[in-house]
């Protein structure tokens, strides 16, 4: 069954500087553990039609994965979608961002996941342990926004 998590956090940051940080995409690795290694095809700025190229493993199982912007809209919206063909994928997630304060973003992550062929079996189970870790991983965000 496919489902959906999501998971926001309040970052002491002006929200120009966590959706640069965001957007930039190579920052992954530095709030999400899964993501061994990262790399944008092109080179240059972030923008819709940029993929991200990514190195990842989830539940001791490595898969290569390819993810693209859909929409860029600074400061306040990032999206993307999976174009690998992984069991498990993400046919649509992203960013929101909205100013909460003086210097500080709210940021709230979301993504949709999907199982194909054995993936359909599994992916009750990705979706419960995203669910599970959404406001953590929001907060590795927030840790790693405010520490860059």
């Amino acid at each position: 069954m496919p489902g959906k998590f999501s998971g926001s956090a309040v970052i002491d940051r002006p929200i120009a500087d966590v959706f640069a940080f965001l957007v930039e995409g190579t920052n992954d690795p530095k709030f999400s553990p899964r993501v061994l290694e990262i790399r944008k095809e092109p080179d240059g700025p972030s923008a819709v039609g940029t993929v991200f190229i990514s190195r990842t493993k989830d539940a001791g199982v490595s898969a290569d994965r390819r993810f693209e912007l859909t929409a860029v809209e600074a400061p306040t919206k990032i999206r993307w979608t999976e174009r690998s063909k992984n069991l498990v994928t993400v046919p649509d997630g992203g960013y929101d961002l909205e100013v909460v304060g003086d210097s500080q973003t709210k940021v709230t992550i979301f993504n949709n996941l999907v199982g194909r062929g054995f993936g359909k079996v599994i992916v009750g189970f990705a979706v419960k342990a995203a669910q599970k870790d959404a406001d953590a991983f929001a907060q590795r965000i927030k840790a790693a926004v405010e520490a860059s």
